[in-house]
């Protein structure tokens, strides 16, 4: 069932009762059987929700296919661990403190979520809480717990109706039944309670708290076929399909984004090119970001290159350079390529190995002067830009609302997944990243989905897949600064700490002896 809780399926409810099943085969289960049980549970559900891996390297990786799915079993079977590592946690809370430790099984979840998030150099790829992002009127907890805390509600909900299912099977067996599980319904009840009357007081309190400045931004998607995408015989056509885009959004935009490496050159490196751009800028009387690989060199004159995001000026000035930070292993580099995995390629192809940049950059401009929406003068504003994978990060993105961002830019290439479920599924996490930090999003796509998402997470526009398409909208901007831009993921790490504590505590306690033998007490 996890793979239908998310797009392309959008059946986020089921989330609610899907582990039921799971937690049901946990019932009087030793810990090793569990933990392959769990294995189990993950390796199908992940191998459903990820299936685009096979997508990406057999189209565009030029991978046979048995060694597509392959790698994508070996992928899903890591993922799966952490589904058995969770459920050797509630088999052992069940032991430890019966009754009551059951409670505790959530923080184990969010725990776990956390170090997908970070080992080795993490995959956060539709954790639990992501189901529900078409859920507005609950996810607004997001503010202050991040995606973790819906992925608690979801655990501890599958939780309660599973103790419930098993208190109630002795009545159809003719046996006594167990006590009611009273208190962890209560909990369960009071917490969605709680969730669902703050997000709802977050949505009805919106029309006092929006901002009321606000400016006009177009996103630009070509729907440049990734097989001809560097193809120097293709290079002016993409240009003109870029030319063309982007004046059919007229001169009313502040600003005007375009993909991840949406120029199959280095910018830096090609004039005849750069003085094109700026006569577009200038022509839309807006700055332009786009997407280019910057080339830079070591000390020792070996060259490299930085994912790059530029913010080109109608003047012909680059008002601010970002560098992608968090780079995906297997497709922009290859991790520990100098010792042991010498002998491998890139899964995609592309023009060199990149490196990481230094960090979270603001880039800023002055939008336009108007009558209505921009009291007085203009004043310079400033948004911060996550490219591609790293808007799956949310500790990445609040870094850039903690920074001062306004508004958040979010540039990719999707191309890659084909017509999958990745596209959806990766615009869905959008979703939580302008909840998290109440900021507007806007995401420009190379070959879908583009679109713009609203402070509380109403997605106001999105665009189909491989379509030519120039949007528009009006964003708000402003610094609301959450709870969870200014102080990031203390809910997520607090259920660290909690576990700790359980397991260290679990560790520590003395033995009771065994019924029928006798404790020897040292002289």
């Amino acid at each position: 069932m996890l793979p239908l809780c998310f797009p392309k399926f959008d059946l986020g409810l089921l989330a609610w009762v899907a582990l039921i099943p799971l937690h049901l085969a946990l019932d009087h289960c030793t810990r090793r059987r569990a933990f392959w049980i769990g294995c189990l549970t993950g390796l199908i559900g992940f191998t459903g929700i990820m299936a685009w891996v096979v997508t990406a390297m057999t189209t565009y990786g030029k991978v046979p296919l048995p060694i597509s799915y392959a790698i994508l079993l070996l992928l899903t079977a890591y993922l799966g661990v952490y589904v058995g590592l969770y459920c050797v946690s509630v088999v052992w809370l069940r032991e430890f403190i019966p009754r009551y430790g059951i409670f505790f099984a959530p923080c184990f979840w969010v725990s776990l979520e956390l170090l997908r998030t970070y080992f080795l150099s993490g995959l956060p790829w539709c954790l639990l809480g992501y189901s529900q992002y078409r859920e507005l009127d609950l996810i607004q907890i997001a503010d202050h717990t991040g995606v973790y805390g819906v992925s608690f509600l979801i655990v501890l909900v599958n939780l309660a109706l599973a103790e419930l299912m098993v208190w109630l099977m002795p009545f159809f067996r003719g046996f006594r039944p167990a006590k009611l599980p009273w208190e962890l319904v209560t909990t369960t009840a009071m917490l969605m309670v709680l969730a669902w009357l703050y997000s709802t007081s977050v949505l009805t309190g919106e029309r006092l708290t929006f901002p009321k400045t606000s400016i006009t931004v177009g996103v630009v998607q070509p729907n440049i076929d990734q097989a001809v995408k560097w193809d120097l015989a293709y290079r002016d056509e993409t240009m003109q399909r870029f030319d063309r885009l982007t004046g059919q959004l007229g001169t009313s935009t502040d600003l005007v984004v375009w993909p991840e490496a949406a120029t199959p050159f280095i910018l830096e490196r090609e004039k005849d090119y750069q003085l094109q751009l700026i006569a577009w800028a200038e022509r839309a009387k807006a700055p332009i970001l786009l997407g280019s690989p910057a080339l830079r060199f070591y000390p020792d004159r070996r060259p490299y290159l930085l994912n790059s995001a530029y913010l080109l000026g109608t003047d012909g000035i680059v008002l601010g350079r970002y560098d992608k930070q968090h780079l995906v292993p297997f497709g922009e580099y290859i991790p520990l390529k100098t010792s042991l995995l010498f002998f491998l390629d890139k899964l995609v192809e592309g023009i060199g190995d990149f490196e990481a940049g230094p960090g979270p950059t603001i880039l800023s401009f002055t939008p336009k002067a108007r009558s209505s929406g921009h009291p007085g003068m203009p004043r310079p504003v400033k948004f911060g830009v996550a490219i591609c994978y790293e808007v799956i990060f949310p500790d990445l993105v609040r870094q850039f609302a903690a920074n001062g961002a306004e508004f958040l830019v979010a540039i990719t290439n999707d191309g890659w997944f084909g017509p999958s479920s990745a596209p959806a599924q990766h615009f869905a996490m959008v979703v939580f990243r302008s909840v998290e930090n109440h900021l507007a999003f806007a995401r420009a796509a190379n070959t879908g989905i583009s679109g713009f998402v609203d402070p509380f997470g109403r997605i106001m526009h999105a665009s189909p897949l491989f379509k030519e398409q120039a949007l528009q909208a009006t964003i708000p901007v402003w610094q609301p600064h959450t709870f969870y831009s200014h102080y990031g993921d203390v809910f997520a790490y607090g259920c660290v700490i909690i576990c700790a504590l359980l397991c260290l505590f679990g560790s520590f306690r003395t033995k009771e002896p065994v019924p029928g033998t006798t404790a020897i007490t040292p002289a």
